[in-house]
């Protein structure tokens, strides 16, 4: 069955290039993104894993780890790390599971046999300090991943976790939010010293609380 939001993200142990891990232990008290990828030396993920390296100080500075998960063994990452530092123009610095059994791939439904029976799909997860899932997103071999758009998932996450807010479409850090329908206009002076803004009974806004 796949994972469905609120579930608690699969644990397992696995090789990676920066040693075996138990993903829960690794993950600890942090944020995480769990990204897969069909094989090794392919062109968009090359790209991809260029990209979130480069996002790596992004990503500590909000207390994400990111891992991604490939079928193919640890010697062929290795060999391919080469190949993104050297066309990405950068430093890999985060781990690459190897999971050539399929067992990471299998526990988050990664393989979609109308896809293909083989290779894992490109999937994104997110998981939460408390481990569990807070979102899935599976995209086309042809379309690289977007990951200032989940960093933006990110800030949106951990904002809406702490405060009795969401987040209206497009938001960015540091712009308005959308006051919680469970609060009640009475109790908005002490919980949004900000001020708010009265669209509509249901629709109120305010400045964002943590910045």
């Amino acid at each position: 069955m796949a994972l469905r939001l609120g579930d608690i993200a699969p644990n397992f142990t696995a090789d990676t290039t920066e040693g075996k891990i138990d993903f829960h232990q690794w993950l600890g008290t942090s944020w995480g993104i769990l990204f897969s990828h069909p094989k090794d030396y392919t062109p968009v993920c090359t790209t991809e894993l260029g990209a979130v390296a480069k996002m790596k100080k992004e990503f500590d500075n909000r207390n994400v780890k990111t891992i991604a998960v490939s079928v193919d063994p640890i010697d062929s990452h290795h060999g391919w790390i080469c190949d993104i530092n050297q066309t990405q123009n950068t430093q890999m610095n985060y781990p690459i599971i190897a999971d050539p059994n399929r067992n990471v791939a299998t526990l988050y439904d990664m393989i979609h046999p109308n896809a293909d029976d083989t290779f894992t799909v490109r999937s994104v997860f997110i998981i939460g300090p408390d481990k569990k899932v807070k979102l899935t997103l599976t995209y086309p071999a042809s379309t690289g991943r977007n990951f200032a758009e989940l960093l933006r998932v990110i800030d949106s996450l951990q904002l809406t976790a702490n405060h009795k807010v969401a987040t209206p479409a497009n938001w960015q850090n540091g712009e308005d939010c959308i006051i919680s329908p469970a609060v009640k206009d009475a109790e908005i002076p002490a919980l949004f010293p900000k001020g708010a803004r009265h669209v509509k009974p249901y629709l109120r806004y305010t400045p964002q609380p943590n910045s």
